[in-house]
């Protein structure tokens, strides 16, 4: 695995984790998260209800990145398809939330541009893992 693929997944899937980690501490009501700080129309249950749409997806690919990264280090010739399946996710990822955000007019950098670089950096790799596979 390239050295620039291992760090971008565990970059983008350890922020994940913990990111839907302090959303659960804060929607039980654990950690109080403040509105300013938060996405825009953050405590709207309709709003809050698309976020957590998310999770599913964010975890999906947080999981089959560390699966890959795990597997890479085993030596094992499984880690493409996970880094692969796991890339993908993340594209897709950032694809619905810059969607989101455009179709609503909403271009705060603070969630735009790191959903525009879930969206671009998996890219980046995909070319190369899909040429090895094949």
């Amino acid at each position: 695995m390239r050295p620039g693929l291992a760090v971008g997944l565990v970059i983008t899937d350890t922020a994940f984790l913990a990111y839907w980690l302090v959303s659960a501490v804060g929607a039980a009501g654990l950690i109080h998260l403040p509105p300013n700080l938060m996405y825009a129309g953050y405590g709207d249950r309709l709003v809050t209800a698309w976020n957590w749409s998310f999770a599913p997806l964010d975890l999906a690919f947080s999981v089959t990145g560390f699966a890959a990264l795990s597997a890479a280090r085993r030596g094992d010739p499984l880690w493409r398809p996970l880094a692969l399946i796991s890339l993908l996710l993340t594209t897709v990822a950032g694809l619905m939330a810059v969607a989101y955000w455009t179709l609503l007019g909403e271009f705060d950098p603070a969630w735009f541009l790191p959903n525009l670089v879930l969206l671009v950096w998996p890219l980046l790799f995909v070319p190369k893992i899909v040429r090895d596979l094949t």
